[in-house]
């Protein structure tokens, strides 16, 4: 309970601090700039150094991957079809194919399954949403925000020196190498800024006259990460999970989680439509509160048929 109140009141906080002018109007960006070079990579350098994967977890860490590809397909489409804007289909295909597995994830995991669910919920998060992001997503911002013929050496450039990327390869190489108990505790405690930092900007983003502007983008993007995204992963699961509901109940309550947040810092800082960007994640994240346990339900329900 207390991660929910702290994310509300982060987000009420950022949206207090723009009302009354407190800070420039483009605070966000450099709070953003934090986050990109700082909480983030010393997240990824705490938690993805110390993680193992074995066969049982494949399934559950391809989850994310699998969600964001399906979503760049539908978003497309989507794309085509209603003659949007790139950077309208980028917003989409960022924000609505990423799940914020972590800062809402895994407190909903705690709540609604228990502490022994996560483990799972960091691998999921670590291997899987900001592996994927470190990748697959660098690379949609950059071809979706490119000005004019978008050059892959400069995509290519974007990736290798995306700081959460460089502290992901950092990790894995040094996976053998213990790190000192000092520099664990260091590394926690930036990471922790994250969470806070992140939906403060949220929250000196958000718009809400961008509700009127936005609201059939929002209501597809919205209903594809929290009604279709996890409708897949359940029927996935029923047929393929064999006597490992703990895994799979898990992998369902993260593939219903909200729009990432770090994945929407980096479709803003692409200039993805920012206005949406905030909106998807502003509305997303309480939405979440009311569709996840109803997931958390179906599940339940579905696993008891025979």
């Amino acid at each position: 309970m207390a991660n929910f109140v702290m994310l509300a009141a982060c987000m009420l906080a950022g949206l207090w601090l723009r009302k009354s002018a407190r800070l420039p109007d483009n605070a966000h960006t450099v709070i953003n700039t934090v986050i990109l070079h700082l909480s983030l990579p010393a997240l990824t350098l705490r938690y993805l150094h110390e993680m193992a994967l074995d066969r049982s977890q494949l399934l559950p860490v391809l989850m994310p991957w699998m969600l964001f590809m399906v979503g760049a397909a539908v978003f497309g489409l989507v794309g085509r079809l209603l003659q949007l804007p790139a950077s309208n289909v980028g917003a989409l295909t960022l924000v609505g194919g990423f799940g914020n597995t972590s800062f809402v994830g895994l407190p909903m995991i705690e709540t609604l399954h228990g502490r022994d669910g996560m483990s799972l919920g960091l691998l999921i998060d670590q291997l899987g949403s900001y592996l994927a992001l470190s990748t697959l997503g660098v690379i949609a911002a950059a071809f979706y925000g490119a000005q004019g013929a978008l050059q892959p050496g400069a995509m290519l450039r974007k990736l290798l020196t995306f700081p959460p990327f460089i502290a992901m390869v950092a990790a894995l190489l040094l996976s053998p190498v213990p790190f000192p108990p000092v520099l664990r505790e260091v590394l926690a405690r930036i990471g922790d800024t994250l969470a806070p930092l992140a939906l403060l900007s949220v929250g000196l983003q958000l718009r809400f006259d961008a509700l009127r502007e936005h609201r059939r983008l929002l209501a597809i993007g919205l209903f594809y990460k929290l009604v279709v995204c996890p409708a897949l992963v359940l029927l996935l699961v029923l047929q393929t999970d064999v006597g490992r509901q703990a895994a799979a109940h898990v992998t369902v309550l993260e593939a219903a989680m909200p729009p990432m947040i770090g994945a929407a810092i980096i479709a803003s800082q692409a200039n993805l439509a920012p206005r949406l960007v905030s909106m998807m994640v502003g509305l997303g994240i309480p939405l979440s509160f009311v569709t996840v346990p109803t997931w958390h339900w179906l599940f339940a329900v579905s696993a008891a048929l025979p």
